[in-house]
């Protein structure tokens, strides 16, 4: 096969999603609506906890950060799907799909740390409450934040390096709706073993160890509860971390799902509907589960709705 240097790749084709051409219409709306769901439902809490100081906690302060995240990880992967399903305009350029790539591994990785600092505020809060404020600080909610950003730039600014010294086949059609950084290393024609290490590595540090983290976190929690003597007690612990643990399950079982189907041609599309379930769903669900289960915000919708009846009568 014709090997071809990096730098004279000009563009990639998206081959997008498996639907017929007749039902582009149908999914088009399906995912624009899905795509403001999340963009108005995440920046609803963004201003739900800007508006309202009793969210002016570290457990919002988090959230704010991980809505303003979902909003980020949603624009990089649906608005150009979206175009491309309208346009029927399937190219990205080399530059543009490097970003791309960048910008998704960035937004995984931030989404990661976040929920394992929810998860370590989530532990304070149940196992020392005595200490809460002392520990849970203004300092290391910012210290925690900060770090999240920068090793998430660190993990996404390492793949995306090793990434740019590939070179790259005839073939430049990705088969999928954005530019996977595994669909992409299966089109080049260089040795890739550095880059598989490199994912192997990093998504330990980055997506295993938060993972153990967390895990270790809510075994504490647990431990905690059972200790505690009356059913209230147990039914306030529960609904301090129910909305984050939700979460959880939905971030890391669709990566799982994603992470861990086989790689043979006949499970291309069952990965495409796993990306979807990831890019797509996820972001969008997390606005209702954090507002559905989470008695404070609740609370702050409601006021904020009867400001909006009161001055529109």
């Amino acid at each position: 096969m014709r090997r071809e240097n990096q730098s004279s790749v000009s563009e990639f084709l998206l081959l997008g999603l498996p639907i017929r051409p007749e039902q582009q219409g149908v999914f088009f709306a399906l995912f624009l609506g899905m795509y403001l769901t999340t963009v108005l439902g995440n920046l609803l809490i963004l201003l739900l906890i800007r508006l309202y100081p009793r969210l002016h906690t570290p457990m919002y302060f988090f959230l704010s950060h991980l809505a303003l995240t979902d909003i980020s990880f949603s624009s990089v992967t649906i608005p150009k799907m979206l175009i491309n399903m309208q346009t029927q305009h399937q190219s990205i350029s080399y530059v543009g799909c490097v970003t791309q790539t960048y910008f998704f591994l960035f937004f995984t990785d931030l989404d990661d740390f976040l929920l394992t600092s929810m998860a370590y505020d989530r532990y304070v809060a149940i196992c020392h409450p005595l200490h809460y404020t002392t520990i849970m600080g203004q300092g290391l909610c910012t210290l925690l934040v900060t770090a999240s950003w920068i090793l998430s730039c660190a993990s996404a600014l390492c793949h995306t390096l090793l990434l740019t010294q590939l070179s790259f086949c005839a073939d430049h059609s990705i088969p999928h709706f954005f530019c996977d950084l595994d669909a992409l290393l299966k089109l080049s024609c260089s040795d890739t073993s550095l880059n598989e290490l490199a994912i192997f590595t990093v998504g330990v540090a980055v997506i295993v160890l938060p993972l153990v983290c967390i895990l270790i976190s809510y075994g504490r929690i647990g431990a905690t509860i059972l200790k505690v003597p009356s059913t209230k007690g147990i039914c306030k612990a529960l609904s301090t971390c129910g909305s984050h643990l939700s979460v959880v399950f939905l971030f890391y079982g669709t990566i799982i799902g994603l992470y861990t189907l086989p790689s043979s041609s006949t499970s291309k599309d069952k990965n495409i509907i796993a990306s979807v379930m990831y890019t797509v769903v996820t972001p969008m669900l997390n606005p209702f589960i954090y507002s559905l289960r989470n008695r404070d915000l609740k609370g702050a919708l409601g006021r904020l709705s009867r400001i909006e009846i009161f001055f529109s009568k």
